[in-house]
């Protein structure tokens, strides 16, 4: 497994992280004993970067990672949570106060006196601009609840204000082979800032899993159901924002154009962490032969024309739905 450093952490973590949104069971029902299972294999497979959120089945997952980490400190794992979803996305939540609230929350579920990486979870726009956001953060290092922080963002113009400025250690955006405009200004301005990029939905909620067909259906409870079409959160987070069907069909060439013997969810990881400016890939993973399989994608040499395929189907299938959108 290939590491790099975290941003402005100075950590050095995986190219391959663990993404763990499903523990909360918004992609259906996880069992402790299965999230734990996932973990095991991702730490087996030399994965050392966890991803989390306070929203997460309400704090669940954290408190899944957390009963984990302090069962394995051997692991060296890294554990980057975000906070802000759990409350109404409104500018004026996004205070001092209530980022003490949430950190001291994820510091108990996570059972961490210092949280490792804190990110703030796609707030709204007028945040990034906040002058008093950034120094609500900054005190949080100084008085060592937390060690770093960092923004997840839903468009390319939140991330590049979040770059610019001094305190932010990571980016987290949404970059798979489906959604490519982050390569266009983001990867750049970060690799010259210094700041992390995480790629998060690189897999596209599943479509570069290579297992839907067009006629594939998900539980009422799965997002991939509820939020197909925006209806409860940013239609970006579900399938990438591409439409379904389209997706499904570009997902079929993508197939066809590698070479015997590489997986497509392997081939799209490793074409997400072979980007210049690109420090880890956080897919999912519901079961640890998926940990397993997704982990070696950080040690696949990228299979040759991939790139140029990528391009191709981006341009037929994609550019012209989500490249202006996010």
């Amino acid at each position: 497994m290939q590491r790099r450093t975290l941003g402005r952490t100075g950590r050095e973590v995986s190219t391959i992280g663990l993404g763990t949104w499903q523990f909360g069971g918004d992609w259906g029902p996880v069992a402790a004993e299965d999230a734990f299972a996932v973990m095991d294999a991702a730490a087996e497979a030399d994965i050392t970067l966890f991803d989390t959120a306070d929203v997460y089945g309400d704090g669940r997952s954290e408190q899944l990672i957390g009963r984990w980490t302090a069962a394995h400190p051997e692991a060296g794992v890294t554990v980057a949570t975000k906070m802000g979803r759990r409350v109404d996305q409104v500018p004026s939540n996004y205070v001092a106060a209530n980022f003490r609230e949430w950190v001291d929350r994820s510091r108990e579920n996570l059972a961490q006196d210092t949280l490792d990486l804190v990110q703030l979870h796609c707030p709204p726009t007028a945040v990034f601009d906040d002058d008093a956001v950034y120094d609500a953060l900054d005190a949080l290092v100084a008085d060592g609840s937390i060690a770093a922080y960092g923004v997840s963002v839903e468009t390319a113009d939140q991330a590049l204000t979040a770059i610019a400025r001094p305190g932010v250690a990571s980016v987290q955006i949404i970059l798979n082979a489906f959604r490519l405009k982050p390569l266009d200004a983001v990867l750049p301005a970060a690799r010259e800032a210094g700041v992390a990029i995480l790629a998060r939905v690189p897999l596209a909620s599943g479509l570069l899993s290579g297992k839907y067909t067009t006629d594939t259906t998900f539980a009422p409870e799965d997002h991939r159901t509820y939020n197909r079409n925006g209806e409860a959160f940013d239609q970006g987070e579900t399938f990438s924002g591409v439409p379904f069907e389209d997706g499904v069909r570009a997902a079929q060439e993508f197939a066809a154009a590698l070479p015997e013997g590489v997986s497509v969810p392997q081939a799209a990881l490793a074409w997400v962490v072979a980007q210049e400016g690109v420090t880890a890939a956080i897919p999912g993973a519901r079961n640890a032969e998926q940990a397993r399989s997704n982990a070696a994608a950080g040690s696949l040499a990228l299979p040759d024309g991939l790139e140029d395929t990528v391009r191709d189907l981006y341009d037929r299938w994609f550019r012209a739905t989500v490249h202006e959108r996010w």
